[in-house]
């Protein structure tokens, strides 16, 4: 099963460019819409989601992915609604919003955690083994959650999250170089997981996350790359300064 734990990966990677076009629709309505927070809100709402998912799930693993979306809605839906009328956001799209965001937060989290680890299931989460003695005892510090190696994952999401549209918004915007760059953020972001998942999973199974990743990555890149030539008024191959010669 380790060796198909990439395609938790690939569920974030479609995740994100899913719902890339949210945070483009939010900054339409002018700026200090949130944009940046956004990105944290979603992910920190997903972690949250993601463990009370796993937590609850008494009907077996399977259900967990369908737990962890409507969690994540229903806080996304509280969030948006404290932000539109007690903070006073007032802005129409808000509350759909941030749902969708908290949802692709929580696949995000689901789907890297599952990458990293081979499982979602919580007490595979919460509990690592070291060995003691040549005896292999039960340690909490080496897990997935009790290690901090969430937090990673935390952060990995919440920047590809948003930053397609950061970086491609403007006047000449076009979807395709920004679709190009979120499913380019969901890969290196698969890659950082790969090498995280040398703490959890056997070291053929991180060897496939590792190339899967990898391909994903470079190939997504040169077509931005391309894109982003397509797109400039002009490109000029930027050469490094020369420091002064001194006499």
């Amino acid at each position: 099963v380790q060796y198909f734990s990439f395609f938790g990966g690939i569920a974030a990677v479609f995740a994100l460019w899913w719902r890339r076009y949210t945070i483009k629709h939010r900054c339409s309505y002018g700026l200090g819409t949130g944009v940046p927070s956004a990105g944290k809100i979603a992910l920190g709402s997903g972690v949250i989601a993601m463990i009370l998912a796993t937590k609850i799930s008494t009907y077996g693993p399977l259900v967990i992915p369908v737990l962890c979306v409507v969690i994540a809605a229903i806080l996304g839906a509280i969030i948006g609604y404290v932000a539109n009328n007690i903070v006073n956001m007032n802005i129409p799209v808000m509350v759909v919003s941030i749902a969708e965001l908290c949802i692709v937060g929580a696949v995000t989290v689901l789907g890297l955690t599952a990458m990293a680890t081979g499982t979602f299931v919580f007490s595979d989460l919460i509990a690592g083994t070291a060995t003691f003695f040549g005896i292999p005892v039960t340690n909490y510090a080496a897990s997935y959650l009790g290690g901090g190696a969430i937090a990673v994952v935390f952060m990995l999401g919440a920047i590809a999250v948003q930053h397609a549209f950061n970086a491609c918004l403007g006047p000449n915007e076009s979807q395709d170089r920004t679709l190009m760059l979120a499913a380019e953020c969901g890969f290196i972001s698969m890659f950082c997981v790969s090498i995280m998942s040398v703490a959890f999973l056997s070291l053929s199974a991180v060897l496939v996350s590792f190339l899967v990743s990898l391909i994903g990555w470079v190939y997504t890149y040169k077509k931005y790359f391309v894109l982003s030539k397509r797109d400039a008024f002009m490109w000029l191959d930027a050469k490094p300064i020369r420091e002064k010669e001194e006499a």
